[in-house]
Protein backbone atom coordinates (compact mmCIF):
# COMPACT_ATOMS: atom_id res chain seq x y z
CA UNK A 1 0.00 0.00 0.00
CA UNK A 2 1.39 3.56 -0.75
CA UNK A 3 0.23 6.97 0.87
CA UNK A 4 0.64 9.88 0.24
CA UNK A 5 0.19 12.84 2.38
CA UNK A 6 -3.26 15.13 1.67
CA UNK A 7 -1.67 18.03 4.01
CA UNK A 8 0.89 19.04 5.67
CA UNK A 9 0.92 20.89 9.15
CA UNK A 10 2.14 24.28 10.48
CA UNK A 11 3.09 24.68 14.04
CA UNK A 12 5.27 27.34 16.27
CA UNK A 13 7.12 23.84 17.08
CA UNK A 14 9.88 23.02 14.53
CA UNK A 15 11.48 20.49 15.76
CA UNK A 16 11.26 17.01 18.34
CA UNK A 17 12.27 18.93 21.31
CA UNK A 18 9.01 20.62 23.30
CA UNK A 19 6.16 18.72 21.06
CA UNK A 20 3.40 17.88 23.64
CA UNK A 21 3.50 14.01 24.45
CA UNK A 22 -0.09 13.43 23.39
CA UNK A 23 -2.86 15.77 21.36
CA UNK A 24 -5.35 18.06 23.98
CA UNK A 25 -2.62 18.61 26.65
CA UNK A 26 -1.53 22.13 25.40
CA UNK A 27 -5.21 23.75 24.48
CA UNK A 28 -3.77 26.76 23.67
CA UNK A 29 -1.70 25.39 21.32
CA UNK A 30 -2.21 26.91 17.18
CA UNK A 31 -1.58 25.27 14.30
CA UNK A 32 -3.17 24.35 11.12
CA UNK A 33 -3.56 22.07 8.35
CA UNK A 34 -2.97 23.04 5.21
CA UNK A 35 -4.03 20.46 2.10
CA UNK A 36 -2.36 19.92 -1.02
CA UNK A 37 -3.76 19.81 -4.38
CA UNK A 38 -6.72 17.89 -5.05
CA UNK A 39 -7.44 18.37 -1.73
CA UNK A 40 -7.70 21.91 -1.15
CA UNK A 41 -10.83 22.40 -2.86
CA UNK A 42 -13.58 23.87 -0.71
CA UNK A 43 -15.69 20.08 -1.68
CA UNK A 44 -13.18 17.84 0.37
CA UNK A 45 -13.67 19.18 3.99
CA UNK A 46 -17.65 20.06 3.23
CA UNK A 47 -19.57 19.91 6.35
CA UNK A 48 -16.32 19.51 8.69
CA UNK A 49 -17.36 22.99 10.22
CA UNK A 50 -20.13 20.81 11.93
CA UNK A 51 -18.05 19.15 13.77
CA UNK A 52 -16.29 20.09 17.27
CA UNK A 53 -13.06 17.80 16.88
CA UNK A 54 -11.07 16.24 14.25
CA UNK A 55 -8.55 12.46 14.17
CA UNK A 56 -5.55 13.29 12.57
CA UNK A 57 -3.28 10.15 10.70
CA UNK A 58 0.44 11.50 9.95
CA UNK A 59 3.51 10.42 10.02
CA UNK A 60 7.18 10.65 12.19
CA UNK A 61 8.28 12.67 9.65
CA UNK A 62 11.32 13.73 12.00
CA UNK A 63 12.79 10.32 12.60
CA UNK A 64 12.20 8.40 9.51
CA UNK A 65 15.77 6.57 9.78
CA UNK A 66 14.48 5.35 13.87
CA UNK A 67 14.38 1.49 14.34
CA UNK A 68 11.36 -0.01 15.63
CA UNK A 69 11.51 -2.41 19.12
CA UNK A 70 9.19 -4.87 20.55
CA UNK A 71 9.46 -3.07 23.76
CA UNK A 72 9.88 0.70 24.90
CA UNK A 73 10.75 3.44 27.75
CA UNK A 74 7.55 5.55 27.94
CA UNK A 75 8.73 8.98 29.31
CA UNK A 76 5.25 9.12 32.03
CA UNK A 77 6.81 5.69 33.54
CA UNK A 78 10.32 7.60 34.01
CA UNK A 79 11.93 6.61 31.24
CA UNK A 80 13.53 3.67 32.24
CA UNK A 81 10.45 0.86 32.91
CA UNK A 82 9.30 -1.12 29.74
CA UNK A 83 6.32 -1.74 28.14
CA UNK A 84 5.38 -3.59 24.83
CA UNK A 85 5.44 -1.06 21.98
CA UNK A 86 1.66 -1.95 21.24
CA UNK A 87 1.22 -0.70 24.96
CA UNK A 88 2.33 2.86 24.08
CA UNK A 89 2.11 5.83 22.03
CA UNK A 90 6.41 5.83 21.04
CA UNK A 91 7.09 7.16 17.93
CA UNK A 92 8.85 4.43 17.16
CA UNK A 93 6.90 2.12 15.65
CA UNK A 94 6.78 -0.64 12.96
CA UNK A 95 5.11 2.10 10.96
CA UNK A 96 5.73 5.30 11.93
CA UNK A 97 1.63 6.45 12.30
CA UNK A 98 0.53 8.98 14.63
CA UNK A 99 -3.18 9.51 15.59
CA UNK A 100 -3.99 12.76 17.28
CA UNK A 101 -7.49 14.29 18.22
CA UNK A 102 -7.53 18.32 17.76
CA UNK A 103 -9.83 20.76 18.26
CA UNK A 104 -11.80 22.40 15.15
CA UNK A 105 -10.94 26.29 15.57
CA UNK A 106 -12.31 27.28 12.05
CA UNK A 107 -12.31 25.72 8.70
CA UNK A 108 -11.63 27.62 5.45
CA UNK A 109 -11.14 26.31 1.69
CA UNK A 110 -8.15 24.46 1.85
CA UNK A 111 -7.09 25.25 5.54
CA UNK A 112 -7.90 23.69 8.91
CA UNK A 113 -7.06 25.41 11.88
CA UNK A 114 -7.49 23.24 14.95
CA UNK A 115 -5.75 23.74 18.86
CA UNK A 116 -4.03 21.12 21.12
CA UNK A 117 -1.88 19.34 18.33
CA UNK A 118 1.50 17.36 19.43
CA UNK A 119 2.61 17.82 15.90
CA UNK A 120 5.77 19.28 14.40
CA UNK A 121 6.09 22.43 11.79
CA UNK A 122 5.72 20.35 8.00
CA UNK A 123 4.18 16.97 9.46
CA UNK A 124 2.34 15.07 6.83
CA UNK A 125 -0.91 14.32 7.36
CA UNK A 126 -2.34 11.36 5.68
CA UNK A 127 -6.10 11.13 6.06
CA UNK A 128 -8.22 13.52 8.33
CA UNK A 129 -11.47 11.88 10.25
CA UNK A 130 -14.25 14.11 12.33
CA UNK A 131 -14.23 12.77 15.92
CA UNK A 132 -18.45 11.38 17.00
CA UNK A 133 -18.56 11.85 20.36
CA UNK A 134 -20.47 8.28 20.54
CA UNK A 135 -18.65 6.05 18.26
CA UNK A 136 -15.16 7.70 19.77
CA UNK A 137 -15.64 8.34 23.53
CA UNK A 138 -15.51 5.77 25.94
CA UNK A 139 -15.92 6.53 29.93
CA UNK A 140 -14.99 5.02 33.03
CA UNK A 141 -12.14 3.02 30.88
CA UNK A 142 -8.86 1.59 31.90
CA UNK A 143 -5.91 3.21 30.93
CA UNK A 144 -3.12 0.81 31.51
CA UNK A 145 0.20 2.32 33.29
CA UNK A 146 -1.19 5.67 32.74
CA UNK A 147 -3.39 5.52 35.90
CA UNK A 148 -1.00 4.33 38.31
CA UNK A 149 1.51 7.07 36.79
CA UNK A 150 0.84 10.52 38.18
CA UNK A 151 1.60 13.69 36.14
CA UNK A 152 1.89 16.92 37.58
CA UNK A 153 2.50 19.81 35.11
CA UNK A 154 5.41 21.93 36.03
CA UNK A 155 4.88 25.52 37.40
CA UNK A 156 6.30 27.88 34.67
CA UNK A 157 8.25 31.06 35.67
CA UNK A 158 8.63 33.61 33.16
CA UNK A 159 10.27 37.00 33.59
CA UNK A 160 8.89 40.41 32.74
CA UNK A 161 10.44 41.43 30.01
CA UNK A 162 9.37 38.04 27.75
CA UNK A 163 5.67 38.77 28.93
CA UNK A 164 5.73 42.12 27.67
CA UNK A 165 7.52 41.44 24.24
CA UNK A 166 5.60 37.93 23.44
CA UNK A 167 1.91 38.17 22.27
CA UNK A 168 -0.51 36.94 24.48
CA UNK A 169 -1.73 33.64 22.87
CA UNK A 170 1.40 32.76 22.02
CA UNK A 171 2.82 33.13 25.81
CA UNK A 172 -0.13 31.37 27.02
CA UNK A 173 0.86 28.33 24.70
CA UNK A 174 4.09 28.20 25.22
CA UNK A 175 3.81 28.30 28.81
CA UNK A 176 1.50 25.34 28.65
CA UNK A 177 4.11 23.36 26.22
CA UNK A 178 6.70 23.54 28.74
CA UNK A 179 4.57 23.03 31.69
CA UNK A 180 4.35 19.35 30.50
CA UNK A 181 8.10 18.91 30.82
CA UNK A 182 9.84 18.41 27.81
CA UNK A 183 12.86 17.43 28.64
CA UNK A 184 13.63 13.55 28.53
CA UNK A 185 12.59 11.78 31.49
CA UNK A 186 15.31 10.52 32.65
CA UNK A 187 17.51 14.10 32.68
CA UNK A 188 17.28 15.94 36.09
CA UNK A 189 19.73 18.41 36.12
CA UNK A 190 19.15 21.59 37.46
CA UNK A 191 22.29 23.18 36.36
CA UNK A 192 21.88 22.32 32.70
CA UNK A 193 19.59 25.11 30.29
CA UNK A 194 17.39 23.51 27.45
CA UNK A 195 16.93 25.37 24.29
CA UNK A 196 13.42 24.98 21.43
CA UNK A 197 12.40 26.90 18.89
CA UNK A 198 8.95 27.94 19.70
CA UNK A 199 7.47 30.19 16.66
CA UNK A 200 9.86 33.32 15.84
CA UNK A 201 11.92 32.62 19.11
CA UNK A 202 14.42 31.07 20.54
CA UNK A 203 13.48 30.01 24.09
CA UNK A 204 16.13 28.62 26.89
CA UNK A 205 15.24 27.30 30.13
CA UNK A 206 15.80 25.34 33.28
CA UNK A 207 13.93 22.90 35.40
CA UNK A 208 14.95 23.02 39.81
CA UNK A 209 12.50 21.92 42.13
CA UNK A 210 9.64 20.87 40.11
CA UNK A 211 9.69 24.49 38.72
CA UNK A 212 11.02 25.36 35.21
CA UNK A 213 12.72 28.87 34.62
CA UNK A 214 12.50 30.73 31.39
CA UNK A 215 15.95 32.35 31.10
CA UNK A 216 15.14 34.02 27.85
CA UNK A 217 13.18 34.03 24.35
CA UNK A 218 15.01 35.58 21.90
CA UNK A 219 13.99 36.06 17.85
CA UNK A 220 15.88 34.63 15.28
Amino acid sequence: MNIEPVAYFHSPLKGKFGIPRQSGIATELRGEVRFVPPYDAPEAIRGLDGFDYCWLIWGFSLNPAASAHLTVRPPRLGGNDRVGVFASRSPFRPNPLGLSCVKIESVEAGVLRVSGADLADGTPIYDVKPYIEYADSRAGVRSGFVDSSSWKPLEVIVPDDLRQKMPQDELEALVQVLSQDPRPAYQEDPERVYGMTFGAYEVKFCVQNGKLFVRSAEKY
